[in-house]
């Protein structure tokens, strides 16, 4: 009977280990869990670790396997092993961008493990999106999280909530929308409709959680989906393949069924950037952050369901770069800061070497090491451009405060301030320290 009792046990723990190996699984009672998250450039960055290492990924639903960038500053400490070379082809002009595929690594998020997850290492160290973020990235999880449990996103206060479909409930909710989910190489996608040059237009959309656009839309005369006279030429946002340019106007109304924008953002990418994407010929477009923050989303792809309710983003107007430029980190600077405390010894001190000279310390002051932003992209004829600044400019100090007291993105969201906030830079140009002044132009106005 013992034997029979403990063969069955044996069995039962077989069982559940061979099942959670397979996808991920939740390590409490309750089967749920919460997550923080850092919001950044309406962006989702959560910690996940790796084969007992913590990393920061975004979470992207528009990718299928994670994939880790910088591989050659990470590979030693994830211990990756089982590989095999691939190539990957992603958004942007360039070409596929070489990885190793690699098996049987261990992923922990928040309480949820899953025991043999791959991943793609990306191991070109000039792939890395941690400049133009500001923070740490170390790369990117989407339908593998997604497919295993029931995710709600909480924009509003920034935490996941992961639980098991089989423990899952619905609440009523009278104010939601809902919508059926479609699925091309496991990306999610929703049927909707957007308002054109006054003309109602149905598209398929992918839900793209990777991307802080508010829309983006392909070009098709045959469907009408093409920009108004208004708009400008810009730099969209970086992809896996290279840079990605288009066109930057203002639609006439997106709809989530009872959900309506007027005048939101929206991208029109060029042709050559998104070659890949239009593989999936039924795709016009993506749905991305600058809109999903704006909703309480609960993501079902057991059941291929989506659900909307607003929150306090609903009415945040839609903005953009009013200045034209993209700022990123480039390293760091030695800065020269004055001390809160400083010793009563007149504040100097004198050495003299074994040479006779003499070195004056002046305790007032330390040097620090503090972060550098780099002007990376500058839109032709706005603002910033005609005012004389360059690609490569260092930028010093904004409206008369030092750089590297704010952070990336706060320095950015001066620049999506109101019509007519100038802006003043001191900037650093290969030694040569220069003044700049501009103006902030809506082009929509």
């Amino acid at each position: 009977m013992k034997k029979g009792l403990a063969l069955i046990l044996l069995l039962f723990c077989l069982s559940n280990l061979a099942y959670s190996q397979g996808k991920f699984v939740i390590q409490n009672k309750k089967r749920s869990d919460k997550i923080k998250f850092r919001l950044i450039n309406n962006l989702i960055v959560i910690p996940v670790e790796i084969n007992g290492v913590e990393l920061s990924f975004l979470l992207d639903t528009g990718v299928s396997k994670p994939i880790i960038f910088n591989f050659l500053n990470v590979s030693d400490t994830l211990k990756i092993k089982d590989t095999k070379k691939i190539f990957l082809r992603g958004l942007g002009e360039g070409e596929s961008v070489e990885a190793l595929k690699s098996k049987n690594n261990v992923f922990k998020i928040g309480n949820a493990i899953k025991l043999n997850q791959d991943l793609y290492a990306v191991y070109d160290a000039n792939l890395n999106f941690a400049p133009r973020l500001g923070v740490p990235i170390h790369g990117i999880l989407g339908f593998d999280f997604f497919k295993d449990l029931i995710v709600e996103i909480n924009y509003s206060h920034k935490y996941l909530k992961i639980t098991e479909p089989i423990s899952y409930r619905y609440k009523g909710c009278r104010k939601c929308e809902r919508f059926n989910l479609e699925f091309y190489n496991n990306k999610p996608y929703i049927n909707t409709k957007v308002r054109i040059n006054n003309k109602l237009i149905p598209v398929k959309l992918l839900i793209d959680s990777g991307g802080s656009d508010a829309l983006w839309l392909f070009e098709d005369d045959s469907l009408g989906i093409v920009s108004n006279n208004k708009y400008f030429e810009d730099f969209l946002g970086h992809g896996l393949s290279g840079s990605v340019y288009g066109k930057r106007s203002k639609i006439d109304e997106f709809y989530l069924k009872s959900f309506v924008f007027k005048k939101a953002n929206v991208a029109y990418p060029d042709s050559t950037s998104i070659s890949f994407a239009k593989k999936f010929t039924g795709r016009n477009g993506s749905l991305a952050g600058n809109i999903l923050k704006r909703f309480n989303i609960i993501m079902d792809y057991r059941n291929a369901i989506v659900t909307f309710k607003k929150n306090g983003y609903f009415q945040e107007k839609f903005s953009y770069n009013k200045s034209g430029i993209e700022l990123a980190h480039d390293g760091v600077r030695f800065v020269k800061e004055r001390e809160n405390f400083v010793p009563s010894n007149n504040n100097l001190s004198n050495e003299t070497n074994q040479n006779g000279t003499r070195i004056v310390f002046d305790a007032r002051y330390k040097f620090s090491l503090k972060p550098a932003y780099a002007i990376v992209e500058l839109r032709i004829d706005s603002p910033a451009y005609r005012a004389g600044l360059k690609n490569g400019d260092i930028v010093l100090s904004i409206n008369g405060k030092p750089a590297h007291q704010y952070t990336l993105q706060q320095i950015m969201y001066m620049f999506y301030d109101s019509d007519g906030k100038r802006i003043k830079l001191r900037i650093d140009r290969g030694g040569i320290i220069l003044n700049y002044s501009f103006l902030l132009e809506d082009f929509f106005k």
